[in-house]
């Protein structure tokens, strides 16, 4: 679920009674102001009945956190990082464990890493918001004397949703946009979006040159499949998994790839990137020159003379556009797409990558057994659909979903869950027509400038934690009349 490398939420920004002083400040993000960080000594397990070792070890996460607009008595607006690296950012960011400068420890080995888990990161949010301090502030504003609200998107809105299933009594309330709340072993369906919403010219096109090149595979024509791959620039790629990949990877795939995918489209072009569109294009063009468009006949005596239709502009891309983002020249690298490297799975150096594919695969290559732990031959899905999977519910907590998303699949809004979805005050949800992968997350200071469905997004968010602002405040005023027990 790759994040993005800013994160920027007009949500988030502001404590939300001062909505409309924020909306004449000036429009921006904010993103390039840059926040002193800040470092917060969390607990490396903290679940010392696990047996694991470190039981009272700490190590040093990374939060960020901007004033500007707090006034005593607001709420704490908790953005949880995910799967990056926090760099800026508005209200409060704390930098998920084992990315960033958040490492318990110097390198992740197999053992190192049995504590990047689901309940451990959870964790981690309740305890810092029942201990958090923040330089220059006056007052307590630890949970749950204070309101903590959380945002995240994508596997930070999950996480966001298990927080606030698991700690309620700490945590008031949370936005979750696009949480896998539901896991399975492997996704195919992260192209249905794609299959269905992009450009309907180019995704048949590459669909016919998918299934032509299939069928040489299947009828193993070594000679015509060397033949493709050499149209691509990519003949050094023996391995056809490899070789999928590499052309794919304008595409993306549920994993890694390098270009700008369908996922990093945006409504805002401070974020977004428009590069899908440039490849369909290309994949699309009629007026490309005739050493291209020629290229189309390249193989059409393996299919009875009938052309592939879009493949010259397809490969042409791929050799001007792709193959340079393989910064080595070396397509083979583990840094491409040579996924045949068993040395460079099993480096256990600290990165974002090595950390993402703990969480997301069972590669023995990369985590051979350790002392304390060892990756299961297969995935125990139930730890992380036993939160609530489809029908994840809990008080306060918010699910925003895009029907343009690809990791849609695996949310709340999914077309595998349940056809009825009825919103409530305690357990709101929208689902945005139009919307990519957490959108929502994206914002500027002038809500009334956004486009008009990520603008009505926003305002229903205000309007949603607002209602349980207005709550706390009414519950926390009546408690301090309740005789003592």
């Amino acid at each position: 679920m790759k994040g993005p490398k800013v994160l920027a939420a007009a949500l988030i920004a502001v404590t939300l009674d001062n909505v409309q002083a924020l909306q004449r400040k000036r429009d921006t993000s904010r993103a390039d102001i840059q926040y002193q960080a800040h470092y917060f000594q969390q607990k490396i397990n903290h679940f010392p009945e696990n047996k694991l070792p470190y039981a009272k070890d700490n190590f040093t996460q990374r939060y960020y956190f901007d004033s500007t607009y707090y006034k005593p008595g607001g709420p704490v607006y908790l953005y949880i990082s995910g799967e990056t690296s926090a760099t800026n950012g508005l209200g409060v960011i704390l930098e998920n464990r084992y990315y960033g400068a958040s490492y318990p420890f110097n390198t992740s080995t197999t053992d190192q890493l049995a504590f990047l888990t689901t309940a451990q990161t959870i964790a981690d949010n309740s305890y810092f918001a029942q201990n958090a301090v923040f330089p220059g502030i006056e007052g307590d504003l630890t949970a749950p004397g204070t309101p903590w609200i959380l945002y995240g998107g994508s596997l930070a809105g999950a996480q966001t949703a298990f927080s606030i299933k698991k700690y309620g009594d700490v945590l008031y309330g949370g936005i979750a946009a696009s949480a896998p709340i539901h896991v399975v072993v492997g996704y195919p369906e992260w192209y249905n979006p794609i299959q269905k919403y992009a450009p309907q010219e180019c995704v048949n096109r590459i669909n016919n040159i998918v299934d032509k090149f299939d069928a040489l595979v299947a009828k193993k024509q070594t000679a015509a499949i060397k033949q493709f791959k050499a149209l691509f620039g990519l003949e050094v790629l023996t391995d056809n998994r490899d070789f999928a990949s590499a052309i794919a990877d304008p595409i993306g795939n549920p994993g890694f790839y390098l270009s700008n995918t369908w996922q990093e489209l945006n409504w805002n072009s401070t974020y977004g990137s428009r590069d899908f569109f440039y490849f369909c294009g290309n994949v699309s063009n009629i007026d490309a020159p005739k050493e291209i468009s020629d290229v189309d006949y390249a193989l059409s005596k393996y299919t009875n003379g009938e052309p592939w239709v879009g493949l010259g502009g397809y490969a042409d891309y791929i050799k001007k556009h792709t193959l340079p983002l393989c910064s080595s020249g070396d397509y083979n690298s583990h840094d491409c797409w040579g996924t045949q490297n068993k040395s460079a799975w099993a480096d256990i150096s600290n990165t974002a990558t090595r950390s993402y594919v703990y969480t997301s695969c069972t590669e023995q290559w990369a985590f051979p057994k350790g002392k304390y732990n060892k990756v299961p031959a297969s995935p125990d899905l139930n730890v992380y659909n036993s939160f609530g999977d489809f029908n994840f519910s809990a008080n306060r907590l918010a699910f925003v979903d895009g029907d343009q998303d690809v990791w849609n699949g695996l949310c709340y809004h999914s077309p595998l869950a349940p056809a009825r979805r009825q919103t409530s005050d305690l357990h709101p949800e929208l689902f945005i027509t139009g919307s990519g992968h957490h959108w929502d997350s994206y914002g500027i200071l002038n809500v009334d400038a956004e486009p008009q469905f990520i603008r009505e997004a926003h305002l229903w968010e205000i309007r949603t934690v607002k209602q349980w602002l207005q709550r706390a405040i009414l519950l926390y005023s009546i408690t301090e009349y309740l005789p003592e027990y």
